[in-house]
């Protein structure tokens, strides 16, 4: 059954597995599904009515309209319910295949459907898609109650638990898995305590909900026309064309700058004119307060009353029982130890900032907005880098073909094999088979690589089938990216951060592509938050092995290899700056763990205050190094299933980097250490205990000093 991604107190990765309908009152769902109480049959042309018949099941977007969804989803959900009354009460001695195993396999018409309209609403969503998921979100969230609070169901599921050490390997975990995410949805609370939690819990989607939508509203909102080309000395003709492009597609005159969803703007690294760096990162730090403020003091409030009502001292309590750290008080450690270690190389780099600023003259302290300028002015005194002069090095293609797919066939035997017969949902995406070394079948994966309209920003993978073994059924998986489309007719260049995180989206997509496992709920990245970054992390190291970068880091209109010289310089320069990218991140997460260690009986009015009270609680206020994240844009945190969990990119680094580092003692990139991490890590979903799987791969506990060592930071940390 389709994954289920939601804002309530049970919204972990959770698998939507079954209900029987609750008819006590009438409810959001029954106003999603009044039509079809009697009929839950769908109309046969609808694109959702049965499977795709593409290959892998894969959804045949050509086909797929928005008035397709609603339809699906009422039925979707009646159907859903009807199968669950059946598990619910069935009369028959209660066993493993008769209520998880068919609630693994209940609910197959609502998970396809959800599956392509929670991917779409991401990628190319609109008015029509917003509407759509305002209506929805409560409804699906009810309906997740509905099977969570269920007595009967939780009886059998109960039964099961009480009789797990009969059962072994994965049905032993499959049930321990089930136990949880009831026990965590309130299933032994009161009638009257688990009414509170689903008024709360539909509450809480809609509130994740807006806010997502406010974000993508600010995308379209928070934009800076620039008239005078004469401000946009530092750029290339190349960047100039791009903005102006942008801007005639937008039916403006002059040059169109679109804002990223952190609150470091690339751009701002190459602008010389300081008012206009000014004028975009304050549009940047500042946007959606005025709608987003109000949606995040309910939010935490709300999220705390949840956690109290589950007998948690706080959300984050709740959130991280479930997770490899189990409490905030690791965490806040992990956190709290590297903070001034990190804002000590942060004032170190902004001291040499200032005295290039005082040497030219500049006659004022370096702010937010000059960082990134004048690192640059560092980073070329200190390295003699020019990053113009790497990009071409970086074309989009060779690096996705000569880097990304020669690193993977090198490591894994894996091959792609591009499919332009598939159709696709935006028409720059790329749809890709993929081959074990043997021949036999992996997956699909599709790539959105560009920046367009109705896409949230950043990056992630996300997937539309998942892979198990109980029906046969392989993965389909995307990456989507937001690179600046250049202008038609010009080469996709690269920026070596935009390589990179090519190669860690990928990490995600392997990690999904690879899964080998029985059950769906147990699938790909079905794992702790603390985890699922992991494989990813992992994967971006790869973009610097000498092997690969020689395969792929050639001038994109001569082919020839990027010089040794300037090579150097960028591998020497791949760790600068690192104590502000550290301090910003500490900043960020420990923002999260702020907002989400509160309790139940605190008020917060003023997200400003609270804010900078929490950065300087933490002693990461340090004015020229803002959060990655400000919260009225923090959409991890507050717009998806990331709130107590931002911490979490930090966790896995560790591991990724002792992996990768204990890997290159091996030798590094070689089918034998490939399989081996595949067989460990890649292919076990959540089929088994994660950190004794990793402990088991590695030989030991993970250990610090590799990521202190990738992230250049040893010797000022010991």
């Amino acid at each position: 059954m389709r994954k289920l991604l939601l804002a309530g107190a049970c919204a972990s990765a959770f698998t939507l597995a079954c209900s029987q309908y609750d008819t006590a009152a009438p409810t959001a769902t029954d106003n999603l599904t009044a039509k079809a109480t009697t009929d839950i049959m769908l109309s046969a042309s609808n694109p959702f009515a049965k499977a795709s018949s593409l290959d892998y099941t894969t959804p045949d977007f050509s086909q797929i309209s928005i008035a397709d969804y609603e339809p699906a989803f009422t039925a979707g959900i009646a159907a859903h319910e009807a199968e669950i009354a059946a598990i619910a009460n069935d009369p028959e001695p209660i066993t493993l295949a008769n209520t998880l195993v068919a609630m693994e396999n209940s609910g197959a018409l609502l998970g396809r459907t959800m599956a392509v309209f929670f991917n779409m609403a991401s990628l190319i969503s609109n008015e029509d898609y917003q509407r759509l998921e305002t209506q929805l979100v409560p409804a699906l969230t009810e309906h997740q109650a509905n099977i969570y609070l269920n007595p009967a169901l939780f009886d059998k599921v109960e039964t099961l638990y009480n009789q797990r050490d009969e059962y072994q390997g994965e049905d032993r975990r499959l049930i321990d898995v089930y136990y949880e995410q009831f026990i965590r949805a309130g299933a032994k609370l009161s009638p009257e305590a688990q009414a509170s939690l689903r008024e709360i819990n539909t509450r809480l989607s809609s509130l994740s909900t807006q806010f997502s939508q406010n974000i993508l509203q600010s995308f379209k909102d928070d934009t800076i026309l620039v008239a005078d080309p004469a401000q946009l000395v530092g750029l290339s003709d190349d960047e100039i064309a791009s903005l102006k492009a942008a801007a005639e597609k937008a039916g403006e005159t002059g040059y169109l700058i679109t804002l990223v969803n952190t609150t470091r703007q690339p751009i701002l690294s190459k602008l010389e004119d300081r008012a206009l760096r000014e004028l975009i990162w304050r549009k940047s730090a500042e946007r959606a307060h005025a709608s987003n403020d109000p949606v995040i003091l309910e939010q935490v409030k709300l999220r705390a009353e949840a956690a109290a009502l589950l007998g948690y001292d706080t959300w984050a309590d709740f959130k991280l029982a479930d997770q490899m750290a189990k409490t905030p008080a690791p965490v806040l450690a992990m956190l709290s130890d590297l903070a001034p270690k990190a804002r000590a190389k942060a004032e170190a780099e902004a001291a040499a900032i200032q005295a290039i600023i005082d040497a030219e003259g500049g006659g004022f302290i370096v702010a937010p907005w000059d960082w990134a300028f004048y690192a640059e002015k560092v980073r070329a005194a200190k390295y003699d880098l020019d990053a113009d002069l790497v990009k071409p090095y970086f074309e989009f293609n060779r690096v996705l073909h000569d880097g990304l797919f020669f690193a993977m066939n090198r490591l894994y035997g894996i091959t792609f094999k591009a499919r332009e017969d598939l159709p696709v949902w935006q028409e720059d995406v790329l749809a890709f088979e993929i081959f074990n070394a043997d021949g036999s079948s992996v997956g699909l994966f599709y790539l959105d690589p560009y920046a367009h309209e109705g896409k949230r920003g950043g990056a992630w993978m996300s997937s539309y089938v998942d892979q198990n073994l109980l029906r046969g059924e392989k993965p389909v998986v995307y990456n989507a990216l937001n690179i600046p489309k250049p202008a038609p007719g010009q080469p996709t260049l690269m920026t070596f951060d935009e390589v990179t995180t090519l190669f860690h989206e990928f990490g995600h997509a392997d990690h999904g592509l690879f899964s080998d496992v029985k059950y769906p709920s147990l699938s790909g990245t079905s794992v702790p938050r603390d985890f699922v970054e992991f494989p990813s992390q992992f994967n971006e190291d790869w973009d610097i092995d000498p092997e690969v970068l020689s395969n792929y880091a050639k001038h994109y209109q001569t082919g020839e290899a990027i010089p040794q010289a300037l090579l150097e310089k960028m591998l020497a320069a791949h760790t600068f700056n690192q104590g502000f990218d550290t301090l910003e991140y500490l900043a960020a997460a420990l923002l999260d763990m702020a907002w989400h260690t509160i309790d139940a009986e605190t008020t917060i009015d003023d997200v400003d205050a609270f804010e900078n009270a929490a950065l300087e609680k933490y002693g990461v206020d340090f004015a020229p190094v803002p959060p990655r994240y400000k919260s009225a844009y923090f959409s991890h945190v507050f717009g998806g299933g990331y709130s107590s969990g931002y911490y979490a990119y930090l966790w896995t680094e560790v591991l990724a980097a002792d992996a990768f580092a204990y890997l290159n003692t091996k030798g590094g990139l070689t089918r034998e250490n490939g399989q081996d991490y595949r067989d460990a890590i890649l292919s076990i979903g959540n089929s088994k205990d994660l950190m004794q799987s990793f402990e088991q791969f590695r030989g030991q506990e993970a250990s610090v000093d590799a990521l202190l060592q990738r992230r250049g930071l040893l010797s000022k940390f010991k």
